[in-house]
């Protein structure tokens, strides 16, 4: 199959380090393959303030320039990697698959589902009003709009901790609230994190996000004294994690456990044929090592699923 009617071999849908390891070997296994992200090329890693723990970089670093480096590799391999094109449809029934965005239909016979995770929401009163206006999901896509500003970033986690490293080094100050659980961060994430003197850590649940036509403060209920504070900031940057499964893939009829999961096999098979996935959507290490090792093993799979159903062409 050839690109010029948007036919390929193999689509990838997202473009995080699954996906884009997945575009680095499809595409170097010598298959006409396109990866397909709603945002930017890179996923949650590209947002990483430093990725330390990901191997042959020993003094770490940066998520934007890991996640170009493996862009560039799938492109000079001959992947297309197509960003800010969200695919809001999938056939996967029959041996050619269908994937819509909409822009266009992509044709393949297999596909690799890297969709990552979606942002989880902290459902308190002001955090739809202000979307936009001070409330951000995204750290690296807004967080130079509060240089110098108070912020804050909700979550108790690894994905808490790397965006308050983000904005401690632009912010004037960073509030972590950790929605009402303790900090889950060791190592050097940590010691990095308590050596900046302009982050203040609350062990506490945000109430309320409050303002008039931007964002002014945000409402804390403590969690070991139930005291109600408030703190002046006007960047809410929520941090929460994600949740694996997205409407479209529930859609299309793939399975997945009760957490959203996606169902795989040691394989990476789904329960649909010529159907793969990889990365933070099956909820394996949830690390940028581990998605990239799916995401190569998910590419071989579909590789030799797609050269098996070309053979049995040539034998018609």
């Amino acid at each position: 199959m050839n690109d010029q009617n948007h036919n390929f071999d193999t689509i990838i849908i997202g473009a995080g380090p699954a996906g884009l390891t997945a575009a680095i070997y499809s595409s170097w296994l010598g298959l006409d393959t396109v990866a397909l992200d709603a945002g930017v090329a890179g996923g949650k890693a590209f947002e990483a303030h430093r990725i330390e723990n990901f191997p042959g970089f020993e003094e770490g670093i940066k998520g934007r320039e890991l996640t170009e480096k493996m862009r560039k590799q799938a492109v000079r391999f001959g992947a297309k990697i197509i960003e800010t094109e969200e695919v809001v449809g999938l056939d996967l029934n029959g041996e050619i698959k269908r994937a819509t965005t909409r822009k266009r239909t992509y044709l393949g016979r297999a596909v690799i589902i890297a969709t990552g995770t979606q942002k989880r929401k902290l459902r308190v009163p002001g955090e739809t009003e202000f979307l936009g206006r001070g409330v951000s999901y995204c750290v690296v896509c807004d967080g130079h709009f509060f240089r110098n500003t108070g912020t804050a970033v909700i979550g108790n986690g690894q994905e808490a901790a790397i965006d308050a490293l983000f904005l401690a080094d632009i912010a004037k100050r960073v509030t972590i609230v950790t929605h009402g659980k303790k900090l889950k961060v060791e190592g050097a994430l940590d010691r990095q994190l308590r050596d900046k003197a302009n982050v203040e850590i609350i062990n506490g649940q945000v109430a309320a996000i409050l303002g008039e036509k931007i964002v002014k403060s945000i409402r804390i209920i403590e969690k070991d004294s139930q005291r109600e504070i408030e703190k002046d900031v006007n960047g809410v940057f929520v941090s929460l994690g994600g949740v694996p499964m997205t409407e479209v893939v529930k859609r299309a009829g793939l399975n997945a456990d009760k957490n959203g999961c996606l169902t795989v096999d040691r394989m990476l098979r789904t329960n649909v044929e010529g159907v793969y996935a990889a990365g933070d959507c099956t909820c394996g290490g949830m690390q940028v090592v581990t998605a990239a090792g799916e995401g190569a093993m998910a590419a071989m799979k579909a590789s030799a699923y797609v050269r098996e159903k070309k053979n049995e062409k040539k034998q018609e």
